[in-house]
């Protein structure tokens, strides 16, 4: 499964960057780095390095069960290779509102694979809103989560000064519904019946 590929590759390059301080300088979403030396791999890169253990752990357990499921869809509709594009472009895509609102600014660093994983977390809802999420070991149906997360990661993006790129979740959230509805539309209206005929 490409999904625990992407698991042990990320685990790999995140695990080497916390040994390595200037590995984790050479691939951190550094605005300068790509608006002065055109180091646009950067885009991606980030996404595969993480702040500490924890941060990693959190984004990977996440991928784990939602990439899984959702893998399958996207194999089905553009093969292995369509999944891969998906949740690398996802990384591109949910980076790029912070780049370009930080590209002058030298103080900014971004990294982690949240937007991805928010990309393939929101594919997962719109595949199934009234399957369960556990939050704090709490179930939740998934569409509530959605909702509830889509609004806390815009309230937050607005107050700022946590240090988590909340702007990111939200652009990767976006872009995994509008994936799926451009791959198969008619997901969308297979979302709308399930979602007004709840089943838990």
């Amino acid at each position: 499964m490409l999904t625990l590929v992407l698991i042990a590759v990320t685990v790999l390059v995140s695990w080497q960057a916390f040994e390595r301080p200037r590995l984790i300088e050479r691939l951190i979403l550094w605005p300068p780095a790509i608006e002065r030396k055109h180091q646009y791999d950067r885009l991606v890169t980030h996404g595969f390095i993480h702040a500490d253990w924890q941060h990693l752990l959190f984004n990977m357990i996440t991928l784990f069960f939602f990439g899984r499921a959702v893998e399958p869809v996207f194999t089905q509709f553009l093969g292995p290779v369509g999944y891969l594009f998906f949740y690398l472009s996802a990384i591109v895509v949910a980076i790029l509102p912070t780049w370009l609102r930080h590209r002058h600014d030298a103080r900014y660093r971004s990294l982690g694979a949240s937007g991805a994983v928010s990309a393939v977390l929101f594919a997962y809802i719109l595949l199934s809103p009234w399957s369960r999420i556990f939050v704090f070991f709490l179930p939740v149906p998934a569409i509530v989560y959605g909702v509830a997360y889509v609004a806390y990661s815009f309230w937050m993006d607005r107050q700022g000064g946590d240090h988590i790129n909340h702007s990111a979740h939200l652009s990767g959230a976006i872009y995994g519904v509008l994936f799926m509805l451009l791959m198969e539309p008619r997901v969308g209206s297979v979302f709308l019946e399930r979602l007004v005929n709840p089943s838990f």
